[in-house]
């Protein structure tokens, strides 16, 4: 299984409502999206200072899977629409989480 991790950190500017919007347009992936194998999202909890302001782990059964998910204009259209004009920051990995690991 091939895991990808973001974290995004929101501008000053951000508001509640286009924070919002992001976390709505999200949700509405996974039912869009047959390569997602699960999907999970949410904001920093506070606990630390310094963290990213928001977080998406999401599990794909391949790299190839990974990608289509990546491209899809669903996908696209999140990020062009509600994340990138409220976006300071991102970074990303995926990694394979191994069985039992």
């Amino acid at each position: 299984m091939l895991r990808h991790v973001s974290l995004l950190t929101w501008t000053p500017e951000a508001t509640a409502e286009q924070r919002q919007a992001v976390r709505d347009a999200l949700g509405r992936l996974p039912g869009r999206i047959p390569e997602i194998r699960d999907y999970r999202f949410g904001d920093d909890a506070g606990l630390a200072d310094g963290n990213a302001d928001f977080a998406v782990v999401a599990d794909f059964d391949s790299p190839e899977a990974y990608d289509a998910y990546a491209r899809h204009p669903d996908h696209q259209a999140v990020i062009a629409d509600h994340i990138r004009p409220i976006l300071a920051g991102r970074l990303a990995v995926q990694f394979v989480v191994h069985d039992g690991a």
